[in-house]
């Protein structure tokens, strides 16, 4: 596939035509609401539900454990129960390292920006990885158009596009589901995001890698393989 290098100036929406109307992302994918109250993570409800997954080759003695994500509505969270099996209702997956502690999201939270769920390196907490996702989208558009848009609603990665060095892009396809990824990689100053989106299910996941860069040059093949393993769950499954 082709990789796009994006120009580290203020996001510009492509001018490629296109015969379907593209969908503009509503201030719901914003920054990490990193001043969250106690109160409100201790009140959340969220449920984790996590396997062991090995280590992918390069990454030394590193283990990892499979997140469920159910992707539930605000009006819905914490609705499963104790006796549900997550698993089962899982919309998405991803590995998180061992050692990794899991920020709480709210519902308050959950329901205006869209935030899921949430894990961070308790050694480096700004090394994280979460998951926002937006109903409504039934299909992908243009590479650039997503990544503008998400830059457009978070004033953080709009910062890191506009100063970075680099900022690349990829099409990636699910041999096996034939789901369809977007992969961005944005080389910024003092940071590097990785950033994965897709649509399912009439909604659209986006996926996001942070760390600074000093965390970035010590655990790349980590942080590298939390991105590729990142993926929707179809209703078979």
């Amino acid at each position: 596939m082709a990789t796009k290098i994006f120009s580290p100036t203020p996001p510009v929406i492509s001018s490629t035509s296109a015969t379907t109307k593209t969908p503009v992302l509503p201030k719901a994918i914003v920054s990490r609401c990193l001043g969250t109250s106690l109160s409100a993570v201790v009140a959340a409800t969220a449920v984790l539900t996590m396997v062991p997954a090995l280590p992918a080759a390069g990454e030394g003695n590193q283990a990892y454990k499979l997140y469920y994500g159910t992707a539930a509505s605000a009006a819905n969270y914490g609705g499963y129960g104790g006796n549900s099996d997550r698993k089962t209702s899982a919309e998405y997956v991803y590995d998180v390292p061992e050692g990794w502690k899991e920020r709480l999201v709210s519902k308050v939270e959950k329901g205006t920006n869209g935030t899921d769920s949430e894990f961070y390196n308790p050694k480096k907490r700004t090394e994280k990885e979460y998951l926002t996702f937006l109903s409504g989208f039934r299909q992908l558009a243009p590479r650039d158009v997503i990544l503008n848009n998400l830059a457009l609603s978070d004033v953080e990665l709009q910062d890191l596009i506009a100063g970075a060095d680099k900022v690349v892009s990829e099409e990636k396809k699910d041999e096996e589901t034939g789901q369809v990824y977007y992969l961005y990689e944005i080389d910024g100053v003092g940071k590097h995001s990785l950033i994965t989106v897709t649509c399912a299910k009439n909604k659209l996941y986006a996926h996001f890698v942070n760390a600074p860069a000093p965390e970035w040059n010590r655990d790349q093949d980590t942080l590298t393989h939390l991105r590729d393993s990142f993926k929707t769950v179809s209703s078979s499954s």
